[in-house]
């Protein structure tokens, strides 16, 4: 969830590598169309920026929904927790 006026304010820009191709999309708008993908660029701008990073992100699998391909993996929710909770 993004906290105050994030949805509104966030802005998401990618290059498409072409002349002026800068794309932008608002955070609120790229929830509706692609939640998976403000989860990845999230994590990815977490991760070191090299080659082992790239290698790491390309492990990182996210499902929109509860979903999932893996019969494996049996994923547990775990709730959000506060300031107060993780001292």
């Amino acid at each position: 969830h993004l906290t105050g006026r994030k949805l509104r304010d966030k802005v998401y820009r990618w290059h498409s590598g072409y002349i002026g191709g800068l794309r932008e999309v608002r955070a609120e708008t790229m929830l509706k169309t692609h939640p998976e993908r403000v989860i990845e660029w999230a994590v990815q701008g977490m991760l070191p920026k090299n080659r082992l990073g790239r290698a790491m992100a390309k492990k990182l699998k996210v499902y929109r929904g509860a979903a999932h391909p893996h019969q494996a993996q049996q994923p547990v929710v775990m709730p959000a927790s506060t300031k107060s909770e993780v001292r």
